[in-house]
């Protein structure tokens, strides 16, 4: 899988209390059967409820061994696997929630995640998610355009994969999308 890390939870420089508000606000919209992607080094599952039954996956075996220690810290009991987001190893319909901050833009070929996540959720499942965009404001907008492979907002490749968006709303200058969409 080829994945772009360029920092990790734990190395937010930005990690202030607006991000941690989001991260518990979206985490504490999860339901039952729940899938994170990218866990990363654990940073959401302080903010889990007790009911759901967490399950997380990353590429990365050193960020995973962090997540489980951070799990243990905490008495979360969760399941933690290696995995390929644009491939998930699980049944069609398997979870209530999905959960993904600030890791789908990381994963080469975002629209393939997202159909695999919207394959993985049940019928009327939530996808909640928080995720760097491109800048929107001038004139970090000149720069925007000339990246590479500009970045779409979340919420327009949720739509093409098939979610009904509902809320949306940007942070951090407008360089983040929280939004939370569902299965039809």
């Amino acid at each position: 899988m080829s994945v772009r890390r360029p920092w990790t939870g734990r190395g937010v420089p930005w990690e202030g209390p607006a991000l941690r508000r989001t991260r518990e606000i979206l985490c504490a919209g999860a339901r039952e059967r729940t899938l994170e992607i990218g866990v990363g080094d654990g940073a959401n599952l302080r903010y889990y409820p007790p009911q759901v039954r967490l399950t997380a996956i990353d590429p990365d075996s050193a960020a995973l061994a962090a997540a489980r220690k951070r799990a243990e810290e905490l008495g979360l009991v969760a399941r933690f696997a290696e995995g390929d987001a644009r491939a998930l190893d699980f049944s069609d319909e398997s979870f209530e929630t999905v959960v993904c901050t600030l890791a789908l833009s990381a994963i080469d070929g975002q629209e393939e995640a997202l159909r695999e996540m919207y394959r993985v959720l049940v019928p009327g499942g939530r996808l909640l998610a928080a995720e760097r965009i491109g800048h929107t404001r001038f004139p970090a907008r000149l720069w925007e355009r000339r990246r590479e492979s500009p970045r779409r907002a979340p919420r327009e490749v949720a739509a093409e994969a098939g979610f009904r968006v509902g809320h949306h709303d940007r942070l951090f200058f407008g360089t983040v999308e929280r939004m939370v969409a569902h299965r039809p």
